[in-house]
C-alpha cells in the first residue's frame, strides 16, 4: 500500500481538558480539541457534528458521526449478548442526541443528558479516546484523580515490570 492510499490517521490531543457546560447546557470545546475534531471531519469527509451521549450515565461522550455509526452498528450487530447490547444501544440513543459545532466552538448538550449526569453550569474535563471524546463530571474526575493517585509508585513499578512504560 503506498503513502497516498493509506487512511490518514488524526492525532488526539495528550492530557485532559477543563472546559464548561454554561447555563444554557452548551459545552465550550477547548481550542486544541476544536482543531483536532475539525481535522477529523476533514479526514472522514463528514459535516461538523457530533453525537452526543453516554453509554452508562456516568461519563458523556462526543462521537463524530461516522465513528457513533461505527459504535451503533457493532452494538447492533452483537449476537451473544444481544439484550445487552440493545439496552447499551437503547440508553445511548435516549439520552443521546446530535448537534453541530457553532462559530464559538461551543456544542449543545442534549437536555436528557445534561438532566441524568448533572451538567448544566458544571466544569467538565475532556480526554480524547479512540473513537470519542470522553467528558467527564467534576465528580467522575475527582474519583479518578483520586484512584490514580493511590499507590501510585506500586502502580508505575507494576506497568514496569510488564514493559508497558
Amino acid at each position: 500500500m503506498d503513502e497516498s492510499s493509506r487512511p490518514r490517521t488524526v492525532q488526539p490531543p495528550l492530557g485532559l481538558y477543563q472546559a464548561r457546560v454554561d447555563d444554557k447546557g452548551r459545552l465550550k470545546v477547548p481550542a486544541d480539541i476544536q482543531r483536532y475534531l475539525t481535522e477529523i471531519f476533514a479526514v472522514e469527509g463528514s459535516e461538523p457534528r457530533v453525537f452526543i451521549t453516554s453509554l452508562d450515565l456516568h461519563i458523556a461522550r462526543l462521537y463524530t458521526i461516522p465513528r457513533w455509526n461505527e459504535t451503533a452498528n457493532s452494538l447492533s450487530s452483537e449476537l451473544e449478548d444481544r439484550e445487552t447490547a440493545e439496552d447499551v444501544l437503547f440508553l445511548a440513543k435516549d439520552v443521546g442526541g446530535m448537534s453541530e459545532i457553532d462559530s464559538q466552538s461551543r456544542v449543545l448538550m442534549p437536555a436528557e443528558l445534561r438532566k441524568s449526569l448533572d451538567l448544566e453550569s458544571q466544569p467538565v474535563w475532556l480526554d480524547c479516546e479512540r473513537d470519542s471524546i470522553a467528558v467527564l463530571t467534576k465528580t467522575v474526575y475527582e474519583e479518578k484523580q483520586r484512584r490514580s493517585r493511590e499507590n501510585a509508585l506500586e502502580k508505575l513499578n507494576r506497568m514496569k515490570q510488564k514493559g508497558r512504560v
